[in-house]
């Protein structure tokens, strides 16, 4: 038994140490994904080496070889996982309980095979966003999301049926807007500016790169790449700016941490919880894949995320307060953070690709 348990263990700081690597091969970047069931995969296995312990009354070599590499699985793991825990401080700071809102965005990867619309809709009707974001949305979903029209004036449609479609329905006025294939052909971006209900000029930024898997890509780089380059693009901003969308990365991904260093942007999750948006039909496999990031001066009021609906994905619900709150990003750039950007994205993309509204007027 201590054998089997001792070969678990093996697995799991493989798992834990190839995503140290910057190998950006699917393989090695899977070990991002399941950071959390490795995390308790270990716990599991140093329990049942302790069970199997006591009842043989007996400590043997092996099992404390066991025990001490499954202890170093956990606070590898763990210290990964840690900043998105309750536990850890808060990096954006709540709101006043009676501010009011400043925006209301709901994500929804509506899963382009599911037709269960209705439901989708019920909870837009339940929780009133003001900026709808949908993705993987083509022209059966577009159709079907005619029925919110009346209560979303402006929208922005790029149906797609290769699973990377976007639209925006949105109640605030949005002044400027640009769809572009960033890294790609045929997976598209949408660039917004908008106006909220008090007058402020807003940035949006939604995205939704592909994935590094054996169905799609052999490597990340094509992910990587438009992350880097819209980080480059929205740091320094001179209006308040939101970056949104099924990322294909989770919260914790080295990659991730690039993104949130170059741009100086704010992870609101931090500190609230994991907000597990994918896989919607397994309990047991699920990380956060869409993700909300934002420049200073934003409070939190609520995230939240949604009931099921028929999609792979929950919907994200996040509400944000401008505030001009005091408040920095804690992942301070070091020296070799852009030598790793460079590495990791592709040559031909550079950050002026991404649209970033110099003027306020609308063309």
């Amino acid at each position: 038994m201590f054998i089997l348990l001792t070969v678990i263990t093996v697995v799991l700081l493989i798992a834990s140490i190839l995503p140290l690597s910057y190998s950006q091969h699917y393989a090695v970047r899977g070990g991002d994904f399941i950071r959390l069931q490795v995390f308790y995969g270990a716990i599991i296995v140093l329990v049942c080496a302790c069970i199997v312990a006591i009842i043989n009354n007996q400590a043997p070599t092996i099992f404390l070889v066991t025990l001490g590499l499954n202890i170093l699985v956990i606070l590898m793991q763990g210290w990964w996982i840690f900043p998105y825990t309750w536990l850890s401080k808060k990096e954006v700071k709540s709101s006043d309980k009676n501010a009011a809102h400043s925006v209301r965005i709901m994500s929804a990867n509506v899963l382009m095979s599911n037709h269960n619309s209705k439901d989708l809709i019920a909870l837009v009707k339940q929780y009133e966003p003001d900026l709808l974001v949908t993705l993987e949305s083509d022209d059966w979903w577009q159709e079907q999301l005619t029925a919110l029209h009346d209560d979303y004036p402006y929208r922005i449609a790029c149906p797609k049926d290769n699973r990377y479609g976007m639209h925006i329905f949105s109640k605030y006025k949005i002044i400027q807007h640009k769809v572009c294939e960033l890294v790609s052909a045929d997976i598209p971006s949408i660039h917004i500016l908008f106006e909220n209900a008090d007058g402020l000029i807003m940035q949006g930024h939604f995205i939704h790169p592909e994935p590094p898997s054996p169905t799609e890509k052999d490597t990340s780089r094509t992910r990587d790449s438009e992350l880097i380059m819209v980080a480059k693009a929205v740091k320094d901003p001179i209006r308040p700016v939101i970056v949104a969308g099924d990322l294909n990365d989770v919260a914790w991904s080295r990659t991730t941490q690039l993104f949130m260093k170059l741009s100086g942007f704010l992870d609101p999750r931090k500190g609230r919880g994991f907000f597990n948006t994918f896989h919607a039909d397994y309990f047991f496999m699920r990380w956060p894949l869409d993700h909300l990031f934002h420049s200073t001066g934003f409070t939190v009021k609520r995230i939240k995320r949604l009931a099921k609906y028929g999609s792979d994905h929950f919907a994200l619900l996040t509400e944000l307060v401008y505030q001009n709150a005091d408040q920095q990003s804690e992942l301070d750039k070091d020296e070799n953070t852009l030598e790793v950007a460079e590495k990791l994205k592709m040559d031909e993309v550079d950050k002026h690709q991404v649209p970033t509204f110099k003027s306020n007027k609308g063309h």
